[in-house]
């Protein structure tokens, strides 16, 4: 339910609440029929005032605790709710950079999975320590662990046994790919094996 306040008070971030963007929130959130009701309230009461989100985000990451994968993928649910209207609006950039700031990731992070569902809101050169999350002055170790981490933790099959969404599987597809070419990257980079 806190997912679903999120979503409407960023859906009335740019002043109006469109079809897409309810459509792309049951698309990424399934609920089951007898719920809809209860749901489309919530929804409703919600999404007349855009403020006062705060305490829904933190909400869900003291839920989800150190889930990371979890927030990322609840993130990126409000990154494609964001851009189903076909506009990324500045005020939705914004909405979803402070909901990062409380599930704990960096300007970087968050701008990683905004590019997965919006490709013009970021560079297409990025950084492959950054895709990673290390510095550049990792050690070989600290980018191999950092590579193994992301692709066990986006894996098809965790992500289902974790009862995910398909669209949360077509993310860590993504997520994995994008590693596995920051990671060969760096390989060559540091001529390693």
């Amino acid at each position: 339910m806190a997912f679903v306040t999120l979503a409407a008070k960023l859906s009335k971030v740019d002043g109006r609440v469109t079809r897409d963007e309810i459509d792309t929130l049951k698309r990424v959130v399934s609920f089951p029929e007898e719920a809809r009701g209860e749901v489309g309230a919530i929804f409703d009461a919600a999404k007349t005032d855009a403020t006062g989100f705060e305490p829904y985000a933190r909400q869900i990451a003291a839920i989800v605790r150190n889930d990371l994968v979890m927030l990322e993928q609840i993130l990126a649910g409000l990154v494609q709710i964001a851009a189903a209207d076909g506009t990324y609006h500045s005020g939705e950039r914004d909405f979803i950079g402070r909901v990062a700031r409380e599930f704990g990731f960096s300007p970087e992070h968050c701008m990683r999975i905004e590019h997965t569902y919006i490709p013009d809101a970021v560079p297409d050169e990025e950084d492959p320590y950054e895709i990673l999350g290390v510095s550049r002055d990792a050690t070989d170790e600290e980018v191999r662990k950092a590579y193994r981490t992301i692709i066990k933790d986006f894996h098809p099959d965790r992500l289902m046994a974790k009862g995910m969404p398909e669209e949360f599987h077509k993310l860590g597809a993504k997520k994995t790919s994008e590693a596995n070419i920051a990671y060969d990257r760096i390989k060559k980079e540091r001529c390693l094996s």
